[in-house]
Order: C-alpha cells, then sequence, then structure tokens
C-alpha cells in the first residue's frame, strides 16, 4: 500500500528553515512521503536555505514577479497550486507561518477539498495593520485548518479562542529550534570575541518597517556608531529594493558597518552565536536569538511572540531613532542589563517539534483511515 503524501509547501527563506525539520522528520518515517514543493514567492533564498538541511525540492512554481503587488502573487500562488493539487492530490497539505504562500495553500486545499495542516499556528498581535499582511494571513489560514501545530500554549489559547475545536490543536514547540540545534551542532566552537569590537547583527524586512521606519533605523545605527566605537553592525541586507536600496544610500561605505548579501543558514547561527545583541523586525530571529543567549531588540511596535518579552529575553522599541539609541547604549554600556536580557533559554521548545508534528499526522491520517 502506498504511503500518504504529505505536501510541504515553502516560498521564503523563514519557511524553508522552520519547514526543514519538518521534511527530515516525515522522512525518517516508514508510514508517509514528504514532497517538498517551492511556491516561487521569493527566488533563490529558500533553495539555499533546504540546501543547508540537505533537501531539494521536488518542483518550483515560480511565482516571483520583479515588482509583483500581493493580489498578482496570491492569483499566481493559486493557480500554480490548483494544478498541482488537482495533478497529485496529497492526504494533507503544511504550510507554516504567516506569509502569502499559507494563505494561498490553505485556500487552494479549501477550494480542493484537501486537508490542510498549518505549521507555527496561533499567532496573533490583535492588529491587522501589524504586521501585514501577515495577521490576516494566519487568521485565515486559522480558518481553514483541519490541524494547528501551535508553538506555545499562548499560541493554542488564542486559537481555542476564536472557536477552534481543541481537538485540533497541537501544542508541538518550534520548528525553528529544530533547525536552530541542528545547525548548531554542526558548525565549529564560536571564534573568540574581537578585543575592544561588540556585534551588533541587524535585519530589516518587514512591510511595515518600508520608508519613514527604515529612515530611522538607518539614522540611529549611524548615531550609534559616532558614540560607540566599539560597535561592529553586521546587516545582511534583503534584497527587497525598498529595504536594500536605503540601507546602500544610508549606511553603504560606514567602516563600522558591513552591508552583506543574506547570510545562510549556517552562516546566520554562527553570526548569532557572536552577536551581543540582535537589531531585528524577524519574527525567526526572536525565537532562535533568545535560544543561543543573545538579547533581542524588536524593531516593532506589537509583537506576535509575546513570550520572549514576557520573559525577557526580548524588548519591544519600536522604530524611533532616540529609543533604539536609548536602548542599544544601555545594553552595550551596563554589563547587568546586558545579563539580565542574556541569560538564554527559549519560550518557543525543546528541538523537538517537528517529530511531535509528524507523529501526530501519522495517527491524524490512520484515524481516518489514512486520509
Amino acid at each position: 500500500m502506498a504511503r500518504p503524501v504529505i505536501l510541504c509547501a515553502v516560498g521564503t527563506r523563514p519557511e524553508a528553515i522552520k519547514m526543514a525539520p519538518v521534511v527530515l522528520a516525515l522522512a525518517a518515517r516508514q508510514d508517509l512521503t514528504p514532497r517538498l514543493v517551492l511556491t516561487g514567492q521569493h527566488a533563490g533564498l529558500p533553495a539555499q536555505a533546504l540546501d543547508s538541511f540537505g533537501l531539494t525540492a521536488a518542483c518550483d512554481l515560480g511565482a516571483l514577479r520583479a515588482g509583483q503587488g500581493l493580489n498578482g502573487l496570491l492569483a499566481r500562488l493559486l493557480d500554480g497550486l490548483d494544478a498541482l493539487l488537482a495533478e497529485a492530490p496529497p492526504a494533507l497539505a503544511l504550510a507554516q507561518g504567516d506569509t502569502t504562500t499559507v494563505l494561498a495553500v490553505a485556500l487552494a486545499c479549501f477550494h480542493r477539498g484537501i486537508p490542510f495542516g498549518h505549521v507555527e499556528a496561533g499567532l496573533r498581535t490583535g492588529d491587522l495593520a501589524q504586521p501585514f499582511p501577515e495577521e490576516f494571513n494566519r487568521l485565515t489560514a486559522g480558518r481553514l485548518a483541519a490541524l494547528h501545530f501551535a508553538p506555545t500554549e499562548a499560541a493554542r489559547a488564542a486559537l481555542l479562542a476564536e472557536g477552534v475545536a481543541p481537538g485540533r490543536v497541537h501544542v508541538t514547540g518550534n520548528t525553528v529550534i529544530d533547525a536552530l540545534h541542528a545547525v548548531a551542532a554542526r558548525l565549529p566552537p564560536p571564534a573568540p570575541p574581537v578585543a575592544g569590537r561588540r556585534l551588533v547583527l541587524l535585519t530589516l524586512h518587514r512591510r511595515e518597517s518600508f520608508g519613514a521606519p527604515a529612515a530611522e533605523v538607518f539614522a540611529a545605527i549611524r548615531e550609534l556608531c559616532a558614540t560607540l566605537p566599539e560597535l561592529d553592525v553586521l546587516f545582511p541586507v534583503h534584497p527587497n529594493p525598498a529595504i536594500r536600496g536605503p540601507a546602500e544610500a544610508a549606511l553603504a561605505g560606514h567602516p563600522q558597518v558591513r552591508l552583506v548579501p543574506p547570510l545562510d543558514y549556517p552562516g546566520l547561527v554562527e553570526a548569532l552565536r557572536g552577536a551581543a545583541l540582535v537589531l531585528t523586525d524577524s519574527g525567526g530571529l526572536q525565537e532562535e536569538a533568545p535560544a543561543l543567549g543573545v538579547p533581542v531588540l524588536v524593531l516593532r511596535q506589537v509583537t506576535e511572540r509575546p513570550e520572549a518579552v514576557a520573559l525577557g529575553v526580548a524588548r519591544l522599541v519600536g522604530t524611533g531613532r532616540a529609543r533604539i539609541v536609548a536602548e542599544v547604549t544601555r545594553l552595550l554600556r551596563d554589563p547587568a542589563a546586558h545579563a539580565a536580557m542574556a541569560r538564554g533559554g527559549s519560550p518557543y521548545g525543546d528541538g523537538q517539534a517537528a517529530p511531535r508534528i509528524a507523529a501526530i499526522i501519522a495517527d491524524w491520517l490512520g484515524a481516518r483511515g489514512g486520509g
């Protein structure tokens, strides 16, 4: 008897990193077969991330277009996914997180009557504009999912408050911790810190950071470099022109700032291990950095990951220049303040989320007669 096929769709680099452990856990079982598909929401970066885990996608839908808008992207994703689902219907389709790819997979499966499983379900800010369009995407995916893999108890509580049946919600931890542990174990020991230098890892990519917020962040970096000669800023610049152009205009050539292309995942983990702190609007880094004992200053007004903030290992600072300067200066100049945030530990799981997800899927399909 053929093993049930689990379609695992990936559109962006963070999705690839977080879905890779799930694909590997499914492949390790004798009763399930994963089929890994790239949607093409981003080009190049997802495949690069998957390569770090020894994975290659079965196909790429190639949805990316220059200057694409959200509606055009969603339409192309739905067309490509619908053809894929019609040709070879899986027993279950999985998507991770809150991108347009996730929305498209959930909706395409709904139209085809194919069960959808949501990895990293239940994250909420309560504000459709922050982050945009991610909050809408994950809300909609949550309405359509047959299985919800919640990373934390808080995420489970959010789903139950929305009326999701308790039996469909499973607290698994976040698969990014699985990925982090797997990659960190393969890296050589961290290099000793350079005397007189403090590495700050900066990332910025969300739509709500475009324009004036990004300009404020870059102005803060220039001011910090002027007052903190020990500062060494590593900025892997997202390829989106809305970030890359302003970043190069504001920071290129600065002796304390290194603008580099996006790092592969091992390179990112290596940079994290050497960082004194992280400045980011990324959701994934809010999860990864605390697990390595690195303080996170979140360049957003709200976060769907409140657990790290409540634990005291992350802090919301927004994108205002003065607040960023004050918070970074405090952490780098006050050893006690830095130690309080750098105590390590992650509220996002133990690194075994992916095997749990694979086991839940197998049990669920078995209860349904194989899907």
